[in-house]
């Protein structure tokens, strides 16, 4: 093994599974570890700064750092540190939380569940799924479509849902009955000529024809993300979901919105479902609820799914189901804190300011020769690196050449999420003008710079 530079790097290797990282490279060479952060900014133990345009993933919405919300979690564990919500217990921050979520809501949303996770929220709406169409005397619809290069999570049923088979291979996954219809990726998958409204018709046809494949009668719910981040922040094609809602509605399947990374102003909207006109049954969300700063999720669902959950509670006795930090004080109390700070900053309103500059800033990388597309919306937004602007052909796969990339950018001194062939932003909310200049500066700097 190669010398280490410090104890810390050592004592990593030595204890910690790292997440989506290849084990045996990180056995070989460490960790990079991150001691502080302000701002946009992180530095790690060597003293180098870098502008984190990744928000970490995709959450901390205001910044590194937050000495509000740490006295928040500080004076909440004082008072009451832990409680949980099961067999009619309760306490303030969740029931306020709650209520706050039911009022931004983007559709009529009627009761709220906690968890931890984006993960556990969308496996919980699973539950709810299956839960509703049994209430309902339905029980043989039990199939759920998700998209492929979706994700959903990382529990053994929302990665089911997930469209990313590196994340199924070897675990036995995905379940039976988890679906997957078309990519709607429309600069990589259209067909020559085709408008992104005929694209978009097709996607509608590609799901309808699945469905009737499978049987009507047998599926139960349809999940989207307003922006596919993990697909590498693509954006739907024009009319793509008021096309696949339309076939939705038709067969009755109901819609849950995940809203885990576009939620709380990253699409210049407090949630991505406004902005590009979804009216889900249920919405997941998670990330920018805390600003990344305490790990919670929540669920909303509406009327229709919480009146069968009656049914089957009076039915079998209670709702069994729950987690035990399910609205738990202390991060509901941060969740809550976090909501009137957005509020104050009016951060939805200065992510819509702040679009013209960052999309200014990604369209301008469109004419650079390794860069084939770039499209984002509030401050999310995506690049695809290909070999060939005109045939769309991507580098071989053994060169690794978004992977240089992503590195020239680090030692430029920004922090991206590098997916594929494909670079996604997604910078801090607080994010300003000249901090936009200066990421997309770097960038380009270490763009021209490549070899």
């Amino acid at each position: 093994m190669p010398q280490l530079s410090n104890s810390l790097h050592v004592r990593d290797v030595a204890s910690l599974v790292h997440p989506q990282t290849n084990l045996r490279k990180h056995v070989e060479i460490g960790p990079r570890i991150f001691t502080r952060g302000d701002g946009i900014y992180i530095e790690d133990d060597s003293g180098k700064r870098f502008l984190e345009g990744a928000a970490g993933l995709w959450c901390a919405s205001l910044g590194f750092g937050n000495e509000r919300l740490a006295k928040v979690a500080y004076d909440q564990m004082k008072d009451i540190g832990y409680y949980h919500i099961y067999r009619h217990a309760s306490h303030g921050p969740a029931i306020e939380l709650a209520e706050k979520l039911l009022e931004i809501a983007p559709v009529p949303m009627s009761k709220v569940l906690f968890q931890c996770s984006g993960s556990e929220a969308n496996d919980t709406a699973i539950k709810l799924v299956w839960y509703y169409w049994n209430a309902v005397g339905k029980p043989q619809k039990r199939k759920i479509i998700a998209r492929m290069a979706s994700y959903h999570g990382s529990t053994c049923a929302s990665v089911s849902l997930t469209g990313k088979p590196d994340m199924h291979a070897d675990f036995n996954l995905p379940f039976q009955g988890f679906l997957h219809t078309e990519f709607p990726h429309y600069y990589r998958l259209a067909k020559d000529g085709e408008t992104e409204e005929q694209y978009s018709t097709r996607m509608a046809a590609a799901l309808e024809d699945l469905i009737q494949k499978e049987g009507p009668e047998t599926i139960a719910a349809f999940w989207a993300e307003p922006v596919m981040g993990a697909g590498g922040a693509v954006l739907p094609p024009a009319g793509y979901f008021k096309k696949i809602q339309a076939v939705l509605k038709k067969y009755d399947i109901l819609f849950v919105a995940d809203e885990v990374i576009c939620g709380f102003g990253r699409t210049g909207n407090v949630w991505g479902s406004q902005t590009f006109g979804l009216e889900p049954d249920m919405i997941s969300c998670a990330k920018g609820l805390s600003a990344g700063l305490a790990p919670i999720s929540a669920l909303l669902i509406n009327e229709r799914v919480f009146q069968a959950m009656l049914s089957e509670s009076d039915k079998q006795g209670s709702f069994a189901h729950g987690y035990t930090y399910a609205g738990h004080p202390v991060t509901s109390a941060v969740a809550l804190e976090t909501l009137k700070i957005y509020e104050e900053l009016d951060i939805v309103g200065h992510v819509k300011r702040m679009e013209k500059p960052f999309l200014a800033g990604l369209h301008g990388l469109r004419d650079h020769p390794l860069i084939g597309s770039a499209e984002g919306v509030g401050l999310i937004g995506g690049i695809e690196i290909v070999q060939d602007k005109k045939s769309r052909a991507a580098f071989p796969a053994d060169k690794q050449i978004p992977n240089k990339i992503d590195a020239k950018i680090r030692e430029n001194g920004v922090i991206l999420r590098l997916i594929g062939n494909r670079i996604a932003f997604s910078p801090p909310l607080i994010i300003n003008e000249s901090e936009i200049e200066e990421m997309f500066s770097r960038v380009k700097a270490a763009l021209d710079g490549f070899r």
